[in-house]
């Protein structure tokens, strides 16, 4: 028996030397058809103290962006039950219409920035049941509401929906399934599920939708050890997990998050400007967009344009906005 153990010891540390090999040896093939793209939400540029239609056209016509996800908010759209203000976000889908931007439109309870889930105060005291139920009679009106707009190129339902990131009441994998089979029914243009980059393998995600967002971040603030930790991965970590993806469900990987904005022990309004330092200045930037170039991967959407705006605007710092204009010409 102990000989057995020790065979069986040794089988597993050779597959894991392999494992090993695979996902941190070697460079991913830099593509000449790179998708570049940023994110955009309505909520963190007004909590930047930014007049957020503005900061939006400048990304548009200024950095001359033509690929956006955009953040659609729960509590936002529907603060009344039963009552739906679309006035916003309609603005920034005819603004996209106008410009031929292609949009990527988050719509579910979980959407990008701090809290995660945008659970409107009438909602906060349901049960799991009853949330459910209104997040579904909630994706249904917002399908419906935006099925005929040109722009909207791919639904993300949920944001991270398996990673129990934000003040979020709940994780339900069986529940994704049903969102995303409701929003199958109504529309026919393909769904993103989006996972954690560092921390996932991405295969639930693949499993549901029809394409696979990762995230992509260097250097952030790890509470659990309060302290900053620079991820140990090499570029090919992601793109050989992206080719795991494609050989067994045939399925594309994009980087939905690329880390362009800092990253600190505090909400970025809160924080200094010299603490937003250690982990994004103009320099970082420069490093993280070679980073991402050598993963393979073939699209990615920077995160923290809005703060680019912030730097440009109120601290008279344009290096990572000029520096950013670059990709999109």
């Amino acid at each position: 028996m102990f000989k057995k153990i020790k065979i069986a010891v040794f089988i597993v540390l050779i597959l894991l030397v392999i494992a090993a090999g695979y996902f941190f040896i070697g460079w991913g093939s830099e593509r000449s058809d790179i998708l570049w793209g940023v994110n955009f939400s309505q909520k963190h540029a007004h909590y930047l103290g930014l007049d957020w239609k503005e900061n939006y056209l400048a990304i548009i016509n200024d950095l001359g962006v033509k690929n956006i996800k955009i953040a659609s908010y729960w509590d936002l759209i529907e603060s009344t039950e039963g009552e739906y203000n679309f006035e916003d976000l309609d603005w920034q889908i005819d603004v996209a219409e106008e410009n031929n931007v292609d949009v990527l439109l988050v719509i579910g309870m979980k959407s990008p920035r701090w809290p995660e889930c945008h659970i409107p105060e009438w909602a906060k005291g349901l049960s799991k049941e009853e949330q459910q139920e209104k997040i579904m009679d909630y994706l249904e009106v917002m399908i419906l509401h935006y099925k005929d707009s040109v722009a909207i190129s791919t639904w993300q339902v949920e944001n991270e929906p398996f990673f129990p990131f934000g003040e979020c009441p709940w994780v339900d994998k069986e529940f994704l399934k049903k969102e995303v089979e409701l929003v199958k029914s109504l529309d026919d243009r393909p769904i993103m599920i989006t996972d954690s980059g560092e921390g996932s393998f991405w295969f639930s995600a693949a499993d549901i939708g029809d394409v696979v967002g990762t995230t992509m971040y260097r250097k952030v603030w790890v509470w659990q050890f309060e302290t900053y930790v620079t991820y140990p991965f090499p570029p090919v970590f992601y793109g050989r997990k992206a080719n795991l993806v494609d050989l067994f469900y045939n399925t594309e990987v994009l980087c939905v998050e690329l880390q362009t904005e800092p990253w600190g022990p505090q909400l970025l309004y809160d924080s200094p400007l010299e603490e937003q330092m250690k982990t994004m200045n103009l320099q970082k930037f420069k490093e993280n967009i070679e980073y991402a170039k050598k993963t393979g991967l073939r699209g990615f959407y920077l995160w923290g344009a809005e703060w680019w705006y912030w730097m440009k605007e109120v601290q008279g710092q344009d290096g990572i906005w000029d520096e950013a204009k670059k990709l999109f010409e």
